[in-house]
């Protein structure tokens, strides 16, 4: 699928913000044998007075920015065309959960794709008890670990109820789950936290996702959003999957990958600080619109 990509990220200051310092990971990445990034562009207003590109530890293109002056408000842009290959998930030849262990020490390689950066806590994703009794029903199962994965999907798409009023970008896992309410973070959190407590790892899937208007109504536009989703390591011979579990499907041409990290800390569009008081609004608006290829 070919694919023209637009974001506008606003934040409008209840008073005007100064030395407003922001890292911003928003175009898509380039990967070998499913996606390409054919072109991409990112505006700041107000100019920023410093920018500089950098790549991160986990090898996504980043944008640091500083804006000095007093602004009220901060607009950030995005535009990409990117091409999406097909790539369903092949046989399983994933070995049982008891039999992970051994293919995770025979991986030496500490690179950002390594297993061993996937499996223990990160900033965002503490160890929680209750999550990893939530999952210890599949523990001692002669499941594979790709089986254990759909499993854990699965369940919490049919235990937790989709709702963007029960939770914000800092709510924790912990309440999340607590709530069996949340977003496609809070989803994704929850997923994660549950396969590493099994032994299995797991990361976050920053990205777009295609929504598809229902039949006879016209797509909205702004109405597509930035999305996630998890990556689990199935062993050597699989390799990564990525699952959705706010829609219980494997990622496939509907995904659109901007960044892979240990939980939403490592991917977060924008993050920064700045000098200001008071309160401050946002809007995001994202559309993923199809090209008809020749």
């Amino acid at each position: 699928m070919l694919y023209d990509l637009s974001l506008h990220m606003g934040y409008i200051y209840d008073v005007p913000a100064s030395g407003a310092r922001h890292i911003v990971r928003l175009l898509p990445l380039s990967l070998p044998n499913r996606q390409r990034l054919i072109a991409g562009s990112l505006q700041v207003s107000p100019q920023p007075d410093e920018k500089s590109n950098f790549t991160d530890f986990f090898q996504h293109p980043a944008t640091s920015i500083l804006v000095r002056n007093p602004h009220e408000k901060l607009d950030i842009r995005m535009q990409a065309r990117v091409q999406v290959e097909s790539h369903p998930i092949g046989a399983d030849f994933s070995p049982v959960l008891s039999d992970l262990l051994e293919d995770i020490n025979d991986c030496w390689s500490v690179d950002p794709s390594s297993p061993h950066h996937f499996l223990s806590t990160s900033p965002r994703l503490p160890d929680t008890p209750d999550i990893a009794s939530y999952a210890r029903q599949w523990a001692t199962t002669k499941l594979t670990v790709m089986q254990i994965a759909h499993a854990v999907c699965g369940q919490i798409h049919k235990d937790f109820v989709y709702d963007p009023k029960a939770t914000t970008v800092d709510t924790t896992p912990k309440e999340a789950f607590r709530l069996k309410r949340g977003v496609c973070q809070d989803f994704s959190h929850v997923m994660i936290i549950a396969l590493r407590s099994l032994g299995i790892p797991a990361g976050y899937v920053s990205g777009f996702l295609r929504t598809i208007p229902p039949p006879g109504k016209e797509r909205l536009e702004g109405a597509d959003a930035m999305h996630a989703w998890v990556r689990i390591w199935c062993g050597h011979t699989i390799g990564w999957i990525e699952l959705d579990p706010t829609n219980n499907i494997p990622a496939g041409t509907d995904h659109i990958v901007v960044a892979y990290g240990r939980d939403y800390s490592d991917v977060a569009p924008v993050i920064g600080v700045l000098k200001s008081y008071g309160s401050q609004t946002s809007v995001q608006a994202v559309d993923v619109v199809p090209l008809k290829q020749q």
